[in-house]
């Protein structure tokens, strides 16, 4: 096997010194142009090639950030992804993607990796409840901006859509439409965009005089099984409500589901909105009403952040971004059916 040059076979074919090899290809340092000549056709003569790793670590800077998300999958996610790329590509920094599952230990690992400065910073967006390790892992460090769902307790830029507002429109639109038995399907119930949807809710029940009913109300996870699963359930109960606010599209689908399973109609056995805009929310039949929440924009406002932390250019205090949402109308809200 060919030996693979190494910058000491370019120094001594220049006849220079390994540091002054080292310091021109990595910029810092200007040659007579008799030098730099012997080190150019050293260089190709070789076929070396520099470890840029090595290199950018040896400065301070691996040039890259890192995306921690739960998936890849959810388009939602997909969306968040490229936009965070694009936006870090623009400000001169490469892309590590960091898939967790939500697992701790996975979430842990990409934390740690700023540590051993595989990344310059992180953007981190968890979709599960946190016992108290990630506010301790993301205490203990720098550079992370939190996108999307809250780390409670934790002192770090953040990035989050008006949920209470959203989740007052969907409810509102509802109203607006006669019904006035509305159940409300949503995530685990310790997440903070779960209690924040929790409370538009309950202002646009209030503001309608409305009373607030527990029963009605179901935590669960933000995915299409649940949603079948709680479908069904709200079906067969003594008093069906008329209308159903899903806090996910994927919960939305699932509820759907479940209405289809039984030859219901949508809207005219029950309404349904959702809570993401997801592409394929137009694409059902019926197309679901739904919030539009813009996953793009969560990234690269997080880059935004995430940059000027990097580049000495961030406030003294954390900043709390809110993103505006807004209420899509589509063809799956209609008024209550007689009961």
């Amino acid at each position: 096997m060919a030996k693979v040059p190494t910058i000491r076979d370019v120094a001594e074919l220049a006849d220079v010194s390994k540091a002054t090899v080292s310091r021109y290809l990595n910029g810092s340092l200007a040659l007579p142009p008799e030098t730099a000549k012997r080190v150019d056709d050293a260089v190709i003569a070789l076929n070396y090639r520099q470890n840029s790793l090595a290199r950018r670590l040896s400065l301070g800077s691996s040039e890259t950030i890192g995306l921690a998300m739960p998936e890849v999958a959810n388009p939602f996610f997909a969306e968040l992804a490229d936009a965070v790329e694009e936006a870090a590509s623009e400000s001169g920094y490469g892309l590590a993607l960091c898939i967790t599952r939500n697992k701790l230990e996975r979430e842990t690992l990409y934390l740690r990796w700023l540590d051993t400065r595989h990344l310059d910073g992180l953007i981190f967006a968890t979709n599960r409840p946190d016992d108290g390790s990630l506010r301790s892992l993301i205490g203990e460090r720098a550079n992370i901006v939190l996108v999307d769902e809250d780390v409670p307790g934790t002192d770090v830029p953040k990035v989050f859509v008006d949920n209470v507002e959203g989740s007052y429109l969907a409810t509102r639109h509802l109203l607006d439409a006669g019904h006035r038995r509305i159940a409300h399907v949503t995530g685990p119930d310790t997440l903070f965009t779960v209690q924040e949807r929790l409370e538009g809710y309950r202002r646009a029940l209030a503001e309608a005089q409305v009373p607030f009913d527990a029963d009605l109300v179901r935590y669960g996870s933000y995915d299409r099984r649940f949603g079948r699963a709680v479908g069904a359930e709200l079906i067969t109960c003594a008093q069906p409500p008329t209308a159903v606010f899903a806090t996910s599209d994927y919960i939305a689908v699932g509820v759907l589901d479940a209405l289809r399973e039984r030859a219901l109609d949508v809207p005219g056995y029950m309404s349904i909105v959702g809570f993401d805009d997801m592409e394929f929310a137009s694409l059902l039949m019926p197309p679901i009403t739904t919030v539009r929440q813009s996953a793009a924009e969560l990234g690269r406002t997080g880059v935004a952040l995430l940059v000027a932390m990097l580049t000495g250019q961030a406030t003294s205090s954390p900043t709390v971004r809110r993103l505006p949402v807004e209420l899509i109308e589509r063809a799956s809200v209609g008024p209550p059916r007689s009961v």
